[in-house]
């Protein structure tokens, strides 16, 4: 087995899906939080200047999503078959897409409030109506069993609940994959055991 050396900051954000992944697959690594205190003189040491990272073996891996479908590579959580991959892979880049909208780092108060807001409240609606109907009656987003498309989701959520808490109201189906997701007794140990962050 690899060894595993995951470092972020000390909050859910881009490398949650990354331990959502390794709580599953009971995957041991090292869950390295930085203080942003420490983060300029990091980032000059990056290849990219950006987090997550995970070093495998001291190779230095970058790009959250990318790093999750290594460590999903060749297990059903990427999906059973190539079809279900690109299904999942799909979920997860529609819901990428939406959340690489929010201005996290804008500096202006009134110029980042005016534009989650009309994220939160034009824009997510539209997004959450279209999964609503991609989901039905399914189970799970993508074939017959979960897979990190489903924790994706159930990450995303988590966040824009934090942001919105009436976002899930009139989708109870959604909220209802949402809590099948955090009933896996591996997720809900993790989240019982991760530190307690806003984001």
């Amino acid at each position: 087995m690899p060894n595993y050396k995951l470092t972020y900051f000390n909050m859910r954000g881009r490398a949650e899906i990354i331990r959502y992944i390794f709580a599953y697959l009971d995957i041991k690594y090292e869950d390295y939080r930085i203080e942003p205190a420490d983060w300029p003189e990091i980032k000059s040491t990056l290849p990219f200047g950006k987090i997550p990272i995970l070093e495998v073996d001291g190779l230095t891996l970058h790009q959250s999503l990318a790093i999750a479908r290594y460590l999903t590579k060749n297990t059903d959580l990427a999906g059973k078959t190539e079809l279900e991959q690109c299904q999942a892979d799909a979920i997860v880049d529609t819901l990428d897409d939406f959340m690489s909208h929010f201005p996290w780092a804008e500096e202006k108060q009134d110029v980042k409030d005016k534009m989650f807001n009309k994220l939160l409240t034009h824009d997510a609606p539209i997004l959450l109506q279209d999964l609503d109907t991609y989901l039905g009656g399914k189970e799970w987003f993508v074939g017959n069993s979960v897979t990190w498309a489903d924790f994706y989701w159930d990450i995303c959520s988590t966040t824009l609940l934090v942001l919105k808490p009436d976002l899930l109201d009139i989708h109870p189906r959604l909220v209802t994959l949402k809590n099948k997701v955090q009933a896996i007794p591996a997720i809900t140990d993790w989240i019982q055991r991760r530190p307690q962050t806003k984001l």
